[in-house]
């Protein structure tokens, strides 16, 4: 058990505590009896991780509403992480999340009618209300900035600035950059996870001059209406991984032209693995199988011995499930995840998360997003998720994360030896990012006599003026 759950098992685990601490949070609006009382009030029984947002002004009685895209499980788990700072501040959180945030966001800005805080899902979304809507979002405050220092990258911190100026602190994350596989395929095998891009190119080739009835890849792009996205993860890690970071981020400003010779380098090198009929698609069919696989499944012969390897999120995780209940994670266990190596020193990690933003600055406002940028909400997150919830906090405790994966990511996404990068589709005009983008790379997948500059011309020809 972690001493974060120990403390808080401490604070409410008996009956006789619990009811202390509820009475002690339950005075009267502006009386001293309750945390929430009138700011830098003693905190009550179980709220001492509070007391620092406490002191930040009259909390009791007052409310936050916060906008989100975050539906679903997850949202049930977000609406309860936020139980123990109410409870203990007195301030009522108002949850309402839609499928329509990105165009109802600035609807409603527009109108007069923002919420109090938003959870922005990307950084490229950030920058374009910041610089529509000027005095609309507040700068982060400067307690938010300090927490953003505390426990954050100076890689997260830069996706959350527009024009200088801090305005979101990072919410969840994710990882994309890893590679799941069966330890106990790669035991038998004899085989080591690599640890350079040659390494795992020289691992596919052994594969399948070891074993000719399998493939050492599998993978799919089929997602609906978004299908090929999962390529474009591939291919946005392969240019951290050739490239490098620098030109990783020219490409996403188009800075560079979306054809540029890097880049049609970095769609050769992911062709060597996704277009080679001898490294794919194993236990699914041939090349021109991954467009028509659902990205979901794209992982699951795996665990029939088909196939040694699929590049995926760590949120991937979940979908082992669909396959078979128990299936256990882990690096002794059916399925786990590795790294993915890269071709240079340069460590890059590719994933993507939410920031927090505020439109008031009301002391209960910015003691909430204050709350949400600390260790405190990390911590109250992990112990209410599912499996597939992680952060980029350096405060968050892993022992609490539901997985070995997310407890691997969170590692990863934390330490200042990995380079972060958000994912570029996001990143880039929607037109061209989730559109032309995927167009793209499904074409180039299914249709074997496209050729790399050919399919990233087109992508280019789509950049809006």
């Amino acid at each position: 058990m972690s001493m974060y759950r120990k403390r808080r098992s401490a604070a409410i685990a008996s009956g006789l505590g619990l009811a202390l601490a509820l009475a002690a949070c339950s005075g009267p609006p502006g009386s001293e009896e309750g945390a929430g009382a009138a700011g830098g009030g003693e905190a009550a029984e179980g709220c001492e991780d509070y007391q620092q947002f406490i002191e930040m002004g009259d909390l009791d009685g007052t409310e936050v509403e916060v906008y989100t895209t975050i539906t679903g499980d997850e949202a049930e788990a977000q609406e309860a992480s936020y139980e123990e700072y109410e409870r203990c501040t007195g301030s009522e959180i108002s949850y309402e999340a839609s499928d329509e945030f990105e165009a109802q966001i600035a609807v409603r800005i527009q109108s007069g009618s923002a919420p109090d805080i938003a959870y922005i899902p990307q950084p490229g979304l950030l920058q374009r209300l910041v610089n529509d809507f000027p005095d609309a979002i507040q700068p982060a405050s400067e307690e938010v900035s300090e927490k953003v220092d505390e426990f954050f990258t100076e890689e997260w911190r830069e996706y959350g600035t527009v024009n200088g100026e801090l305005y979101g602190s990072p919410l969840g994350a994710n990882a994309k950059s890893f590679v799941w596989y069966s330890p106990a395929m790669f035991e038998e095998a004899g085989y080591e996870i690599p640890q350079t891009w040659d390494d795992l190119i020289a691992l596919s080739d052994q594969i399948v001059a070891d074993h000719p009835d399998t493939k050492p890849w599998c993978a799919g792009i089929a997602s609906g209406d978004a299908t090929g996205w999962p390529a474009t993860d591939w291919l946005e890690d392969v240019v951290l991984r050739t490239a490098g970071t620098e030109v990783y981020d020219q490409w996403f400003a188009h800075e560079i032209p979306f054809n540029d010779p890097q880049i049609v380098s970095a769609l050769e090198a992911t062709g060597e693995i996704l277009r080679n009929p001898d490294y794919v698609n194993g236990g699914l069919g041939d090349v021109s199988s991954i467009a028509n696989t659902a990205w979901d499944a794209g992982g699951f012969p795996i665990l029939e011995g088909q196939c040694w390897m699929h590049r995926a999120a760590n949120f991937y995780g979940v979908n082992w499930q669909q396959v078979r209940e128990d299936v256990e994670i882990g690096e002794d266990g059916d399925v786990f995840a590795f790294y993915l190596p890269s071709a240079s020193e340069e460590k890059p990690l590719l994933g993507g998360g939410e920031f927090v933003v505020s439109f008031e600055d009301r002391p209960e406002v910015n003691a909430f997003h204050t709350y949400l940028a600390s260790d405190v909400w990390a911590n109250d997150k992990a112990e209410v998720s599912n499996a597939g919830w992680v952060s980029a906090n350096s405060g968050l405790d892993p022992e609490l994360l539901q997985s070995p994966i997310d407890r691997l990511s969170n590692e990863l996404l934390a330490s200042d030896e990995y380079t972060f990068r958000f994912d570029a589709s996001d990143l880039m005009p929607g037109p061209v990012g989730a559109g032309s983008f995927w167009e793209g790379m499904t074409n180039w997948l299914s249709n074997p006599s496209a050729t790399e500059d050919e399919v990233l011309t087109f992508i280019e020809g789509s950049w809006p003026e």
